[in-house]
């Protein structure tokens, strides 16, 4: 019901106290053409009306997304920030300090008004039904959206949980509509924002006709398929090229059988990333620097047929070795041990009405530090493995928020990077985005139908197919 947020319900304790870093405060408030100035000045190759197209575009399907990118460089010493994957059910806002102490809702009440709200202006099919969310993680940080939209909308919200393989949920779909359970009957919901992580084209059909944010559509175009937004950050970068603009991403192969993983792990100098494209939160990703790492990999059992091989970027001694040459990562600032460990920068991002902006960021680093010469019997995954999602024997989830950065006074300042790399990482973000949109909307007919056929072609892994849920 409106006016039950509760800030210390909805942060982690560290950031409900945190004082915003006066860096970040000024990068979130720069004005969108500062950003294009400051930007084409120092890429003077950046075609300056196609920048101001990209960061004006409004998203159709993909809406609200937050990049994973990292702070890399080239043996050559030249710097920049790498989307390793756009999620279409970020997390962030309860690791975000306040930008204004007098605006307790902080961002999530940001991205309700400018993103959600006009989101559901122009509803197509007149539901008369109530507002959902729905969850199947992160319950702090969805109950504070549940909460927010039930004030900004000044109306009841239904908060339920929808997980993965439920024996008798509390969500079903009729005719495309969603209904959720009351306790006392079945209720039909108009829109609804949803928190989906595990496989949700399971239980939320491509072809609903509640309005979702973000739709099923968005997580198989890319938002939630690292194999076809592999695909499509190629396609965006033949596009962009001529505008001297492009997504940094580590070199990948797709559509790689299992028995194919080693040949494509020794191309690449033994050292490799592999993944399965579905998963998220950390699951499914393999990184591979020794002979065991692979032999443990190759003794797997996996859900799907087909993985995704990419380039690893390591230490500068050890990282994959790829036609444009290595990458290793910058690393936070020493510790007072002189240890280096790597941290990764998410940037959560929304479309609106007057294009995408950034709603927040933080940083997770590794549970070890990097060293210098590998050994037999090295965790590699403890060195560049960042996500702080832990899933418990029960299948519930947990979070290891002593490796979280917060963008504070205080933690800022150890993550080494500065105004331009921000810059960087927020276009980074708009243009991974981007793409997976204009994936999104190629893979919908004229009547905004799923067109099955053309994403059987870009994605032909049978186990995947038969979980999308399509009506």
């Amino acid at each position: 019901m409106p006016n039950e947020f509760e800030p210390h319900n909805h942060w982690y304790p560290k950031a409900l106290n945190a004082t915003i870093h006066p860096m970040i405060s000024f990068f979130l408030n720069l004005e969108q053409e500062r950003i294009i100035t400051r930007y084409c000045h120092m890429h003077p190759q950046v075609d300056k009306n196609k920048l101001r197209e990209i960061l004006t575009h409004k998203c159709k399907h993909f809406i609200w997304g937050g990049a994973d990118l990292l702070n890399v460089t080239s043996a050559g010493g030249k710097r920049q920030m790498v989307v390793i994957e756009n999620n279409s059910c970020p997390s962030g806002q309860k690791s975000m300090p306040l930008v204004d102490d007098n605006k307790e809702q902080g961002s999530y009440r940001l991205m309700v008004e400018r993103t959600f709200k006009p989101y559901l202006k122009n509803l197509r099919n007149k539901i008369n039904g109530s507002l959902a969310v729905v969850y199947d993680k992160n319950p702090m940080e969805v109950s504070g959206y549940a909460k927010v939209i039930a004030d900004v909308m000044n109306e009841p919200v239904y908060y339920v949980p929808f997980y993965d393989k439920e024996s008798s949920p509390e969500v079903r779909f009729e005719n495309g509509i969603m209904h959720v359970n009351t306790g006392e009957k079945w209720i039909p919901i108009r829109a609804a924002f949803r928190y989906l992580t595990q496989k949700p084209w399971n239980r939320l059909p491509v072809n609903a006709k509640t309005k979702i944010l973000n739709p099923t559509l968005a997580c198989l175009a890319g938002g939630r398929n690292k194999m076809v937004a592999a695909k499509a950050y190629d396609l965006f970068n033949a596009e962009l090229q001529e505008y001297g603009l492009r997504i940094n991403m580590p070199e990948t192969i797709w559509d790689v059988s299992k028995n194919e993983v080693p040949l494509w792990v020794r191309k690449m100098g033994g050292h490799a990333v592999v993944k399965v494209p579905y998963s998220n939160a950390g699951q499914g990703v393999f990184t591979i620097v020794t002979e065991d790492e692979l032999d443990a990999f190759m003794k797997l059992e996996f859900d799907y047929d087909l993985f995704i091989v990419q380039s690893l970027i390591g230490n500068s001694n050890w990282s994959s070795t790829t036609s444009s040459g290595k990458l290793y990562h910058v690393g936070m600032i020493p510790n007072q041990k002189n240890q280096t460990f790597i941290a990764d920068i998410r940037m959560m991002v929304s479309s609106t009405e007057t294009g995408i902006k950034p709603l927040c960021t933080y940083a997770r680093r590794a549970e070890k530090p990097l060293v210098d010469i590998l050994l037999s019997g090295t965790d590699s995954w403890s060195m560049l493995g960042t996500n702080l999602s832990i899933k418990k024997e029960d299948g519930t989830w947990d979070s290891d928020t002593n490796r979280l950065v917060l963008m504070d006074r205080r933690d800022f300042n150890k993550l080494g990077i500065g105004l331009d790399d921000l810059i960087e990482a927020f276009i980074q973000t708009v243009l991974s985005m981007v793409a997976i949109d204009k994936m999104a909307q190629n893979l919908v007919n004229k009547q905004g139908k799923f067109r099955a056929k053309l994403f059987k072609s870009l994605n032909d892994d049978t186990s995947l197919l038969e979980e999308i849920m399509i009506n």
